[in-house]
């Protein structure tokens, strides 16, 4: 038995698959979603408000709590520490929700 043989040549050649061409098409198309997964009013003007902001804004939020939780663990508040510092997880994925809408967009 030959050990040195490859794979290579039973394996599917990729650049003549047929998918490269069907989604080239695709990528032009305009997305529009179905009428009952529209995004509501609310939504939507929170959105195009939130935009505005800068994407590093929710980092330094995330930050900023970070900080005053230590201030305020170092000063003895216990748990006025603990509830400040848990406001940073939710202004990460705030930031990661307002960049994915920049991106994206919330047709």
């Amino acid at each position: 038995m030959d050990t040195t043989r490859t794979e290579h040549a039973s394996s599917p050649d990729y650049s003549t698959s047929t998918h490269s061409s069907s989604s080239q098409g695709e990528a032009g198309r305009q997305f529009s979603p179905r009428p009952e997964h529209a995004e509501g009013q609310v939504a939507r003007t929170i959105e195009e408000q939130t935009a505005k902001l800068p994407s590093d804004t929710f980092l330094w939020a995330a930050l900023g709590s970070m900080a005053a939780s230590l201030v305020l663990q170092l000063s003895g508040q216990q748990k006025t520490s603990l509830f400040i510092g848990q406001w940073a997880p939710s202004f990460l994925l705030l930031g990661l929700y307002n960049k994915l809408v920049k991106v994206a967009g919330s047709h």
